[in-house]
């Protein structure tokens, strides 16, 4: 795929290059939107303009809809306004509320005004919407039907309004705006013309309402494998549709999130090349700092165990081991539970369950790196037995220790309502350097009573 992007790009720029449009026209034809946008990111901004301006309207749609946030803006800066009313006017409705809560206010002034005033309306209300609400996502380009329709008359409607709407597969049966029912065109083709829709319609529809949490509905449209889930308004109107790609973007962003706070950094909506070094820098320095910060509780615990470790030395050989097997051993479990939460395989009334689950995977795993770290220390150090006991109690303590606060902690951030991510590697670490170094000195005072 890589290297026919690189021909396809190459070959376009000798086509540039030779004033060769017609041919490139022909080319970029045969070209998938998103390959186009490939390339395109990839040229100079008038090469990229050039390009653009020899696609059809339909495909122009669709590349502008693909394209990053940063071409884009150039893109419209340098179209004319019929142009992008022409782009616009191909748009459907959802992607083109995308494309305007990314752009900078002048640009959405500009991009509002070549729309005409149904379309806007249309746009104002959905951007009236919370920002991650199903709403903010759905498409009111759905085709309805009527209940006492046949199915000769449905079949006639989608072949008439068809082609403006995102998907037909599905169509949706009302009454006065409500939702009572769904067709499958699939059922529309088998069924014989005369029959009505209400013989042939599934009334067990499951929906979703417009303020509703849009993971939420992205997880149950890949979870009952639905190629669209209708949206309620609060009178129980049938307002929209969420498809599955925008179910895909969703959950794709959401992910994106979840990895950022996992890793320590702020979530940040653009391309890490399209974001400045400063915001980068802003994005981790905070949670640096926190860290930071919060890893002085573990020098003060050790300055207070000093006469510990001034009357046997050695003990400080072991810290840097223990806290990295306990941040480990935190993590594993947190970033299991986290990623359980995120695909509804576990839930908080399971709370016990995967304690106790942890508990007995954290003492196999205790047991088999206490007895290997046991024979390390017996061989080199002396052949001091009680040495290795105690590091071998120590080991499987904070192991426990790590993996019951690695899995529990996401399930109380889950209940309380924030983030399970939030409870991920570089907390759980922290957390774990304070409890193991309380915990080893507390074992090894009390065993050689230090």
């Amino acid at each position: 795929m890589d290297e026919k992007n690189s021909i396809d790009e190459k070959l376009i720029l000798e086509m540039l290059d030779e004033r060769k449009f017609k041919e490139l026209k022909e080319i970029l034809m045969t070209m998938h939107p998103v390959d186009i946008v490939d390339v395109l990111e990839e040229l100079n901004k008038k090469q990229a303009i050039l390009i653009f301006r020899l696609l059809e309207k339909e495909e122009a749609a669709e590349v502008f809809t693909d394209m990053d946030s940063d071409t884009r803006e150039h893109l419209i800066n340098a179209l004319t306004d019929s142009e992008l009313e022409e782009v616009m006017d191909q748009m459907y409705l959802d992607d083109t509320v995308d494309v305007l809560e990314e752009m900078p206010a002048n640009v959405v002034n500009r991009l509002l005004k070549v729309t005409d005033e149904d379309t806007r309306k249309k746009i104002n209300l959905l951007l009236q919407y919370p920002e991650d609400s199903a709403g903010s996502i759905m498409n009111v380009e759905y085709v309805s039907l009527r209940k006492d329709m046949t199915v000769a008359d449905a079949i006639l409607k989608i072949r008439q309004v068809g082609i403006n709407k995102e998907t037909i597969y599905t169509c949706y049966v009302t009454e006065k705006r409500h939702l009572v029912g769904a067709v499958d065109v699939k059922d529309l083709l088998t069924a014989g013309e005369n029959r009505l829709i209400e013989e042939i319609m599934d009334e067990n529809v499951m929906y979703a309402m417009t303020l509703d949490d849009q993971e939420m509905v992205a997880t149950c449209i890949k979870k009952y494998g639905l190629v669209a889930m209708p949206i309620l308004d609060y009178e129980n109107c049938l307002v929209g549709i969420v498809t599955v790609d925008d179910a895909m973007y969703v959950l794709q962003d959401e992910t994106t999130e979840d990895i950022s706070i996992m890793a320590g950094v702020t979530p940040n909506e653009e391309s890490y090349f399209g974001t400045s070094v400063f915001k980068h820098a802003k994005g981790r320095v905070v949670w640096l700092m926190f860290l930071m910060l919060s890893a002085t509780i573990s020098g003060e615990i050790l300055a207070h165990f000093e006469s510990a470790m001034a009357a046997m030395p050695v003990l400080i050989t072991f810290i840097p081991m223990l806290m990295g097997t306990s941040g480990n051993s935190g993590s594993q479990s947190s970033t299991i539970v986290i990623r359980g939460l995120s695909v509804g395989e576990i839930e908080f009334k399971d709370f016990f369950k995967v304690i106790f689950k942890e508990i007995r995977i954290a003492f196999i795993c205790g047991v088999l790196l206490a007895a290997a770290n046991g024979i390390r220390i017996y061989i080199m150090y002396g052949h001091d037995i009680m040495l290795a006991i105690a590091l071998g109690i120590t080991m499987i303590a904070i192991i426990t220790m790590a993996k019951c606060i690695g899995c529990t902690l996401p399930l109380l951030a889950k209940k309380l309502g924030a983030d399970p991510a939030l409870m991920a590697a570089p907390l759980i670490s922290t957390i774990m350097d304070t409890c193991t170094i309380l915990m080893y000195f507390t074992i090894v005072t009390a065993f050689f009573h230090l």
